[in-house]
């Protein structure tokens, strides 16, 4: 018996698009991570990119539970000696819709350039609107 390994040859990634109006940003997050990764194929793979492509619209309408909104921060360094900043959920959600999503599931993917190629393959829009009809994405409910 041998064990499995997908061949790049093999691998044909499909497109979901994720409505993530009303939904919670870290149940979202890891499914989201998941599908990128490729975990929900039998052919995974671990030192492949075996994930598929993911469309994520409404972003700007992602929940958070508890006082989250308001306590929760997000810090980011501006490479200036002395140069950390930060700044709530609440207005990092107002000002850039789609971070808090990509944020939440880079954390959740391997920290090397393969975790980077799974990265690019989430596309995030703020709003119901986005430019990828041409790939018939696959409306996924989660």
């Amino acid at each position: 018996m041998k064990t499995y390994q997908a061949k790049n040859e093999e691998l044909d990634p499909k497109w979901y698009l994720v409505n993530a109006e009303g939904k919670i940003l870290g149940r979202l997050s890891t499914e989201l991570a998941k599908i990128l990764r490729g975990k929900n194929k039998p052919t995974y793979t671990p030192h492949l990119d075996t994930g598929d492509f993911v469309i994520v619209v409404n972003a700007g309408k992602v929940t958070l539970t508890g006082k989250k909104m308001k306590d929760k921060i997000y810090y980011h360094h501006t490479g200036y000696p002395g140069g950390i900043k930060e700044t709530n959920a609440e207005k990092l959600l107002a000002k850039k819709p789609t971070e808090m999503i990509r944020i939440a599931v880079k954390g959740m993917l391997p920290k090397n350039s393969l975790g980077r190629q799974m990265l690019r393959k989430l596309k995030i829009y703020a709003g119901p609107n986005h430019p990828h009809e041409a790939q018939r994405p696959i409306s996924l409910e989660l």
